[in-house]
């Protein structure tokens, strides 16, 4: 996955369509974020008029005066803490449903991605930027506008105020603002960068415990458990020094900020109090001006704390468009109809193919047929392209040139959905999802029930051992169906076709690695699930296509022979020297 860089303003315009469905409860946030600036911005002026007017005659300044001023102040604060429930409450909720939409985005976006991303993205990477990376959103999206426009507002209002107040000496604590954004918009941008490459150091962080972990029986048959721990730890540094980094620029930033800070209330003590003893200025309007600069440092202060929540939502957000703008190499071509229940007639017209990533060419002007009903058997050595053959009907991958057809019509004028419908798969790895027997067979039909789902098992010859199995059907199988022999994980894959019926079948090695006694209940499932369908069969052991109707034997070079069992053996040539090799091992084994 290409780690492409955004700048802010793209960021911010990307992820603003994600608060149309909720604009109501974002201007009713914003609304209610204006009334809670209306304490801060009233306080100072209540306190001027109390200063001002005891200064100049204390007795006008009655108890009913200031209970009424009082009052006013109460009413206004307990409007500030109904609108500040409201932000905590519906704004928070509203930051959440942002984040829910973009995880359901990006995960939806991740089904149509192609082998090739998959092949060269680490999953722990994946899973770190559509969970952790996008935990931070839920902040920002209710934040970031709450607190730029409180800041907006308090900024604005406080200089017509403190301008009202006394022009020479707002200008001159004013004239401070715009060195300070400058300055912290610098140390910002280290900090961004920082954070992302924190997020990059996790995610791989992620991927190589789950590499661990899931090859935890492969670690402990080597004893190679000191050599996992000394891994991790070398990641676990990395992270460590990366944050460390990070908290380094933040502080920068930190003490850039308070630095300012200091340099604002040194200008208000300085010329305020120069300004005081010149008869510039009343006490009152100093003590309100002092609040006012106050006010204002700290909304400056709390954007800036912000900073941080926003570089880490903005950071989120640029992983979480990396995912979304990875490019969808197979999609629905213009005009795709839905494919017909077809007979199986199966065609390669001049195929060339490369992968993508490596562009190593595979086939060049590849030309097979496969009939209806036939039992086609692939043999040939390792990096033949015996699977990517097969891989290419229901377009994992799509070819460079020609065409590949079933009864006559090129797969790329049916939809994805459909041509796939029509394809079943049973391969050597087996993969079966954490939950019951049950639910993973009826994985191959949705809108199937459980006597369907028996009567698949029954054919697949998986339903006598399921039913031996503590809960039956409602066993649960354990994280890719541990709990499971590989004969019975198999077993369960073959009832999960019959339950597809498709028309087509490809069995990538579906036996090679499972014991004898497990080959021979399989093979015979897979007997049966191959009649009346067309079967593409890639074998390990030759022993098993004997009766296949016909065989390939496909090398780099391509098609080299084809024909039946007896007549290749005749030959003598490539399958020839395959078979008696193979026959061997297996009398060995």
């Amino acid at each position: 996955m290409e780690d492409k860089e955004y700048t802010t303003k793209v960021l911010l315009k990307r992820f603003l369509p994600y608060y149309k469905k909720h604009w109501r409860v974002i201007v009713t946030d914003l609304f209610c974020a204006g009334l809670t600036t209306i304490c801060d911005l009233v306080l100072p002026m209540i306190i001027r008029y109390i200063t001002n007017t005891g200064m100049r005659d204390l007795a006008s300044l009655t108890a009913g005066i200031i209970g009424k001023l009082a009052l006013l102040y109460l009413l206004l604060r307990v409007i500030d803490c109904l609108a500040n429930y409201y932000m905590a409450d519906m704004g928070h909720v509203m930051g959440a449903r942002i984040e829910t939409d973009m995880r359901g985005d990006a995960y939806e976006h991740l089904q149509m991605l192609s082998n090739t991303f998959y092949n060269n993205t680490k999953i722990g990477q994946i899973m770190g930027r559509i969970t952790n990376d996008l935990f931070d959103v839920t902040e920002f999206s209710h934040h970031c506008p709450e607190e730029f426009f409180i800041a907006g507002v308090k900024t604005a209002v406080s200089f017509v105020i403190l301008a009202g107040v006394n022009l020479p000496l707002t200008l001159i604590v004013f004239v401070i603002v715009p060195i300070m954004v400058f300055v912290c918009t610098k140390l910002n941008r280290q900090t961004r960068k920082a954070f992302a490459k924190q997020r990059v150091q996790i995610g791989e962080l992620n991927a190589n415990i789950e590499d661990s972990l899931l090859g935890q029986k492969v670690v402990k048959t080597f004893t190679n458990e000191e050599k996992e721990i000394e891994k991790f730890q070398e990641g676990n540094a990395r992270f460590y020094q990366i944050k460390k980094d990070t908290y380094c620029y933040m502080a920068r930033f930190q003490t850039a900020t308070r630095a300012f800070d200091g340099l604002m209330y040194l200008a208000v003590v300085l010329a305020g109090g120069l300004f005081l003893v010149e008869g510039l200025i009343t006490p009152g309007d100093l003590v309100a001006y002092t609040m006012y600069v106050s006010t204002l440092i700290g909304t400056i202060r709390r954007i800036i704390e912000f900073a941080e929540q926003f570089q880490r939502g903005i950071t989120g957000i640029e992983r979480f468009l990396q995912i979304m703008d990875a490019d969808i190499e197979i999609f629905d071509q213009p005009g795709a109809v839905e494919m017909p229940k077809p007979d199986g007639e199966i065609a390669f017209d001049h195929v060339t193919f490369s992968y993508p990533d490596d562009k190593n060419i595979v086939f060049r002007d590849l030309n097979l047929s496969v009939h209806a009903g036939e039992k086609l058997a692939i043999v040939g050595p390792s990096g033949g392209g015996k699977t990517t053959l097969c891989n290419l009907i229901p377009r994992f991958y799509d070819i460079d040139q020609g065409a590949v057809t079933i009864d006559g019509v090129d797969i790329r004028k049916y939809t994805l959905k459909s041509l796939r419908q029509n394809i079943g798969m049973v391969q050597q790895d087996v993969y079966l999802f954490s939950g019951t027997v049950l639910e993973n067979i009826l994985y191959g039909r949705a809108d199937a029930d459980r006597e369907e789902a028996v009567e698949a098992a029954k054919k697949a010859g998986a339903h006598e051992f399921i039913l031996s199995l503590k809960d039956g059907y409602d066993t649960y199988v354990g994280e890719r169906g541990v709990k499971l022999s590989g004969g019975q994980k198999q077993r369960i894959s073959i009832a999960r076709v019959f339950l597809k019926n498709p028309a087509i079948m490809i069995l990538d090695e579906a036996t090679s690695a499972l014991d004898n006694e497990s080959e021979y209940v399989v093979a015979n499932s897979l007997n049966e699930l191959s009649k009346g369908r067309t079967t593409i069969t890639i074998a390990h052991r030759l022993s098993t296509i004997k009766n296949s109707d016909r065989i390939l034997v496909l090398t780099e070079e391509g098609v080299s022979e084809e024909g039946n069992h007896e007549s290749l053996m005749a030959q003598k040539g490539v399958y020839y020297d395959f078979y008696t090799m193979a026959d061997r091992f297996e009398r060995c084994e």
